[in-house]
């Protein structure tokens, strides 16, 4: 991998002198890609932080039987969990320790300047809740981020795929196995004003949206692709998602769902005022801009992962290109992301389609059952019609 990456670096890809070596690279990428999607990571671990939904009181008794299990199993691993757990009785520190002594320096507690300080401290996450402590993870972890397991409390989300119930045993397989993981893409947004100073810069894992806020008035902005003028989007705003992001804001306003292994950009307009104007996906490469030229009637707004709402005055623009730090998240399954949108959104879910022989009764049913396998329907309607080739009709409107 060192080497391939070596060889992809910018002034290494000026040495390419021919169209064989230029395939034998594009092909080292994708065998890369697809070795990395496969691969096992065997995790070192020696610190664990624990991310706990927020004001909700039962959890606070689980998050305890969680530390509690893996002072259980090792005597090695520091466990972090949430500095407001300190003092609270419902998870009395006091008797974890009163239970476990020898995890009297083990049992440590994180908050948000420790996080932004040293964020590779932490070897894995857990995260317990929805995927909505998930997106908190992703706000604590601006930077590198440890790979999160989350355990679904409730129904199972599109981030959180493993049940609490079975953690015991997920957990084991994580520390002895290792473990598979999405490198899911984010973004690194940045908000500048007419003059091209900095406003905020934020990290987003499902979308960044420009909307027209407030105004009765249509959006009207221009969007850029690596400096070039792309096109001008006269909507109520437009969604710029990742594969994460596909299956949230940007699928209720028309966009495509795309896998977290694809590295793609989805551009989907909210309500554009033209026919014409359809979903795209863009590759990760490019550096988006969306802007509010001078001449438009009203501000806009953005916001990010439905958070941070920003108002973009004319002039002022925000830039979208993917992150350097990816969002890894445990995979329970190989299937993981196909019975998430199945379970989640119904994909593809219909009644099946029933044979022909179902609607026979009486003396036919019974002639027919004798004569064929009840079991093998497709394959016995396949030779009852090469039998029956002269009842065809033909529907043609040709005379021969």
């Amino acid at each position: 991998a060192s080497k391939m990456l070596q060889k992809l670096h910018k002034e290494e890809l000026k040495q390419v002198r021919s169209h064989t070596d230029l395939a034998q690279t594009a092909n080292g990428v994708r065998m890369l890609t697809k070795n990395l999607a496969k691969a096992t990571i065997q995790l070192h671990v020696r610190a664990i932080m624990i991310v706990t939904k927020a004001r909700d009181n039962s959890l606070t008794y689980l998050t305890r039987e969680v530390v509690e299990w893996l002072f259980s199993r090792s005597e090695n691993i520091t466990v972090y969990v949430d500095h407001k757990l300190r003092a609270l009785p419902r998870f009395d520190a006091p008797g974890i320790l009163l239970t476990y002594p020898g995890a009297a320096h083990l049992l440590k507690f994180w908050d948000r300047r420790m996080i932004v300080q040293n964020p590779e401290r932490f070897d894995l996450c857990i995260s317990l809740g929805g995927d909505g402590t998930v997106l908190h993870v992703l706000n604590l972890f601006q930077t590198i981020v440890p790979p999160v397991i989350s355990f679904a409390l409730g129904l199972l989300g599109f981030l959180t795929n493993f049940r609490f119930e079975h953690f015991r045993k997920r957990m084991t397989t994580v520390l002895e196995t290792g473990v598979r993981a999405y490198m899911r893409m984010r973004f690194t947004c940045r908000v500048y004003d007419a003059d091209n100073r900095l406003v905020t810069e934020q990290q987003v894992l499902n979308e960044l949206v420009v909307d027209r806020g407030p105004s009765p008035y249509v959006t009207n902005l221009e969007l850029y692709g690596d400096g070039s003028l792309l096109t001008v989007a006269q909507a109520d705003g437009l969604i710029i998602a990742t594969p994460t992001g596909s299956t949230a804001y940007s699928l209720s306003a028309g966009g495509s769902l795309v896998h977290p292994g694809v590295s793609a950009i989805s551009v989907t307009p909210i309500c554009p005022h033209t026919l014409s104007f359809r979903p795209i996906l863009l590759p990760d490469g490019m550096l988006l801009k969306v802007k509010v030229p001078a001449g438009s009637r009203a501000t806009a707004w953005a916001s990010f992962d439905g958070k941070v709402r920003t108002e973009l005055r004319k002039g002022h623009y925000v830039t979208v290109q993917a992150s350097s730090f990816p969002f890894p998240t445990v995979r329970s399954s190989k299937t993981e992301y196909f019975d998430s949108v199945s379970r989640n959104l119904n994909w593809n879910a219909r009644e099946a389609q029933k044979p022909f022989s179902l609607y026979l009764t009486g003396n036919t049913k019974s002639a027919f059952e004798k004569k064929h396998n009840p079991n093998d329907i497709a394959g016995t309607l396949a030779e009852l019609a090469a039998r029956e080739d002269g009842f065809d009709i033909d529907y043609s409107d040709s005379d021969s």
